[in-house]
């Protein structure tokens, strides 16, 4: 990305428009919202089949523009727009805002043309947003280049990014005006053939006038280089926050394996959401309302929060909300409740506590109770709550006390105003009006504990370990495989041994006497396996037998054959019986550890239960992350997980070596993203024995199919 041709992009001192005519609904509405909402740079019209538009003369081409504009906006039929790019990239115009659509999202001659924009962009290093691009908008800059923008933009500090362009500016922005929500900028990314979503957030998160990012996701070609951006904003304090629509195919794609059906569908954008620090909001309102929240306050120190409200049942219905959020209330003591007992405009009897009922009494008094509780080092966050009507002449002198506690506080505070909004005749702005223009104002006790849990997990997420870069992946020297096929355990040994991964030892028995001699060599009992790529699965034919004994092995040998020639079709190959020193279960604990393939992400982990408990604890209990990581990583994300609690002694159950498999699932990542020629396309090493603290771990099955 080239930040000075991205800054002519959003911020240009000189426009051409290429295809300017009073005629064009686009092009013109364009020209008259750029004039009608403040720009004063240089604006000049191309247009080879008109003299002149808006009073100005109109040039045949934009090589008759008289200077090198920072950004030409291209308004002209799809066949033409190429030409346009070519030769504003020749004069040495560092940017383009491609309006027209017809491209990738049409048919495959659209596609054919996107991509030769694409190669336009890096041949001349343009800063090219769109095609199909719905336009944008920088407010402080007073430039908007859009044709759909009903209102002249106020001056924010949340920077928005949006793959749909009709929702960026008929719904994000339309719905934020409504609030008196403001952006400092707004990008309809269109077809991203040059700069993508993750070159827009860059951008932003190193922009001054942005304190917060909100991004509208349907689908990112480098996810990976995405995750690494948002990651980097958040650690250097810009909060990122999105809503993700559309669901990942892993599921229907990893059918062999257990990895598939855990990870579940939409695990692999979760995983990438979580490791970025980015909060996944689930609708439009939600992420205006706690986006807004990150431009007003800084995030608390802690997550100790104090709540007031005029009424008890909503008092009530905000503590269960706060406890739902993993928020913490404090208790009302000593001098701060004494202070609330003694005030006279309180009708309180005997105690307070918090959340604190102050009744309806307390809203006209809200300044005197703020003084209180703001003085009490218990709390780093506050909301107070008001079930009254917002409009009338009792309401003005309560959103004046709103208004005067915002000004006393240091610490985050919210306010929930719950009561009537229609206007009762008087003049506007109505009072709850005046409150929402200054500070965080909200009807909902859901979005307002949404809100606050928004601002006091992002401060959590801020004081999170750096993580390994997904686009910096190792390259690791795989032994030659076949391609597009399940290996063999031989196989699937070398393929671990390439990553450093070493299974528990196992030796392949062609004949039943060969059974016999490994087992005695082990020590037996042992496990017997029929090894064979065309049953990826062994149980499910009887192909296994557990607890032999050495002198049993012959026999067991010719009976898992024979079970396994039964179920497999005439044709299918086996390579023998694999012989396996069979690990006391009772002191161990079966985890799953595997990896599969996203459509976007390509490689993903999952480590849950194992063996059994895989269907038993179902998808909830493992958890799924984007490889590579670090072993910390990988211990912080099972730590709230059900396999969490297997492995830190269930049930008065020996503790599991978890930092031997922390260590083992981290080498298992770089071996999903470092594997080449061929690549892993699944892989189960399904269970996992994780044996009690310092005892290691066993690999004693391997489940492995390559890609090409």
């Amino acid at each position: 990305m080239n930040t000075e041709h991205m800054a002519a992009l959003l911020a240009p001192d000189s426009i051409a428009v290429v295809g300017a005519s009073p005629d064009s609904w686009y092009a013109s509405n364009l020209i008259e919202n750029l004039d009608a909402y403040g720009y004063d740079g240089d604006t000049y019209y191309v247009n080879p089949g008109r003299d002149e538009a808006w009073g100005q003369p109109c040039h045949d081409s934009i090589t008759d523009v008289p200077a090198t504009v920072d950004l030409v906006v291209v308004s002209v039929p799809r066949e033409y727009v190429l030409g346009v790019v070519e030769d504003a990239g020749e004069m040495g115009v560092p940017s383009a805002l491609v309006i027209t659509a017809g491209f990738g999202e049409a048919d495959d001659e659209g596609a054919a043309l996107e991509g030769r924009l694409s190669d336009l962009a890096e041949e001349y290093e343009m800063a090219i947003c769109g095609p199909n691009t719905i336009g944008l908008a920088n407010t402080h800059d007073e430039t908007v280049i859009t044709s759909t923008c009903s209102r002249k933009p106020g001056k924010g500090s949340i920077g928005l990014v949006s793959q749909s362009g009709a929702l960026a500016f008929t719904t994000f922005y339309e719905r934020a005006a409504d609030e008196d929500i403001d952006f400092a900028y707004v990008v309809a990314t269109g077809n991203e053939a040059a700069l993508s979503m993750a070159d827009y957030v860059d951008f932003l998160a190193d922009s001054e006038r942005c304190e917060a990012i909100c991004a509208y996701i349907e689908g990112i070609d480098d996810p990976r280089r995405f995750v690494d951006v948002a990651t980097e904003a958040v650690r250097d304090g810009t909060p990122v926050l999105a809503t993700k629509v559309g669901r990942s195919a892993v599921a229907e794609q990893a059918s062999l394996s257990h990895t598939g059906s855990v990870s579940g569908d939409a695990a692999a954008w979760d995983a990438a959401f979580e490791r970025a620090g980015i909060e996944r909001v689930p609708d439009i309102p939600d992420l205006l309302g706690r986006s807004r929240v990150h431009t007003a306050f800084d995030a608390p120190e802690s997550e100790n929060v104090c709540l007031a409200s005029t009424s008890g049942g909503l008092a009530s219905l905000l503590a269960d909300m706060a406890a739902e959020r993993d928020l913490s209330l404090p208790p009302l003591e000593g001098e701060t409740e004494q202070a609330l007992l003694d005030m006279e405009d309180l009708l309180t009897f005997g105690e307070m506590h918090n959340p604190a009922d102050i009744r309806g009494y307390g809203a006209d008094v809200l300044p005197e109770i703020a003084e209180v509780l703001l003085a009490d080092d218990a709390f780093d966050a506050y909301v107070f709550a008001v079930g009254l009507p917002a409009v009338g002449e009792r309401a003005e002198g309560i959103a004046d006390a709103m208004l005067e506690v915002r000004e006393m506080a240091d610490d985050p505070v919210l306010f929930l105003w719950t009561g009537r909004k229609e206007s009762d005749g008087s003049e506007p702005p109505l009072p709850y009006e005046r409150v929402r223009r200054e500070t965080p104002l909200y009807y909902d006790p859901g979005r307002c504990l949404d809100a606050l849990s928004s601002l006091v997990r992002f401060g959590e997420r801020t004081d999170r370990e750096p993580t390994r870069s997904l686009t910096e992946v190792p390259t690791i020297e795989t032994p030659s495989l076949p391609v597009e096929s399940v290996l063999t355990w031989e196989e699937g040994e070398r393929l671990l041994a390439a990553g450093g991964v070493d299974p528990a030892e196992t030796r392949l028995a062609t004949s039943p006497e060969r059974a016999t001699e490994h087992a005695a060599a082990l020590g037996g009992p042992v496990v017997l396996k029929v090894d064979s790529r065309d049953l990826p699965h062994r149980t499910d034919a009887g192909a296994v037998a557990v607890g032999v004994d050495p002198e049993d092995a012959a026999e067991q040998y010719e009976r898992v054959v024979e079970n396994a020639r039964e179920y497999l079709p005439d044709a299918a190959d086996i390579e023998g019986v694999l012989v396996q020193e069979q690990t006391d279960l009772d002191s161990s604990t079966e985890v799953l550890v595997g990896i599969s393939t996203d459509e976007s992400f390509g490689p993903i982990l999952t480590i849950a239960p194992g063996g059994e408990l895989v269907e038993l604890f179902g998808p909830d209990a493992g958890v799924t992350l984007l490889p590579p990581v670090e072993p910390a990583e990988v211990r912080q994300a099972i730590a709230d997980t059900p396999l969490g609690d297997l492995l830190s002694g269930y049930r008065g159950r020996s503790p599991g070596d978890i930092d031997a498999l922390t260590e083992l699932v981290a080498r298992v990542g770089d071996l999903a993203v470092g594997a080449r020629e061929p690549r892993i396309d699944e892989l189960d090493l399904n269970p996992v024995l994780v044996h009690p603290e310092e005892a290691g771990v066993s690999i004693v099955d391997i489940l492995a199919r390559t890609g090409p």
